[in-house]
């Protein structure tokens, strides 16, 4: 399937989309013998890709990992205080992988591991706002709480932008929300819900841009799809 060329690039790990498109604007890239330029397509299958001469690098030769991280793991490759760290997680996947973001040590769900550095920086970067979708238990005032949510907030006197958040369902005195943002502050949610005057009693992540956690059991990980990855790609800057 043909796609545009800072795309593949970017899929194969050598430069960020924004870095391919200086690329191919330079005249680095070359497809079946023939420089292309800025908007040209190919397909990585059947086409003949160099950047400087090279070959590009086959998908896969790095790693990509979807974790369902559990409540008590701290989010780093090892921790000072003898914590569980999700490292031990995944030490069966025959890679030194990391976590791209994080998730606090009481909240759990879909975590993103690679050993590709181009795509954590890229992920990382603050111009990537990918929607994040959280599924939140909470304890309070929930009908008078939505509002709050819903509407203007701001974090260290910062303004946030507008949270999508429904409720999911509906207790007494208690809820289970789906709150979807595009920021990474830290601890958004539950600070959110606190300034909402709601307790939080479980946070779990279960998307992130197009990535779904699923039926992911708690405490295991899978490798990315082919699909998957080149959509994580597909939204760096």
């Amino acid at each position: 399937m043909e796609e545009r060329l800072q795309k593949i690039l970017s899929a194969r790990g050598v430069a960020s989309r924004r870095k391919a498109e200086e690329y191919l604007t330079q005249g680095r890239v070359t497809v079946n013998g023939r420089p292309a330029a800025l908007g040209d397509k190919a397909d990585p299958e059947r086409d003949e890709i160099r950047l400087d001469g090279r070959p590009l690098p086959a998908l896969g030769t790095r790693t990509y990992l979807m974790l369902n991280k559990p409540r008590g793991y701290v989010t780093t490759l090892s921790d000072e205080k003898g914590r569980r760290s999700v490292a031990d997680l995944v030490r069966s996947c025959g890679a030194r992988v990391w976590p791209v973001g994080r998730l606090d040590l009481d909240s759990e769900g879909l975590l993103i591991l690679t050993d590709d550095g181009a795509l954590t920086q890229a992920l990382l970067h603050p111009s990537h706002q990918v929607e994040k979708e959280y599924r939140v238990w909470v304890r309070g005032d929930v009908e008078r709480a939505l509002p709050v949510l819903r509407g203007p907030m701001a974090l260290d006197g910062i303004p946030l932008a507008p949270a999508q958040v429904s409720l999911l369902e509906r207790g007494k005195e208690s809820g289970v929300l789906s709150v979807v943002i595009h920021e990474g502050r830290n601890r958004q949610v539950r600070r959110m819900c606190d300034a909402a005057g709601l307790q939080v009693t479980r946070l779990q992540r279960v998307r992130e841009g197009g990535l779904e956690l699923g039926q992911l059991p708690p405490g295991r990980w899978r490798t990315l799809t082919k699909q998957e990855i080149r959509h994580l790609f597909g939204n760096t800057p």
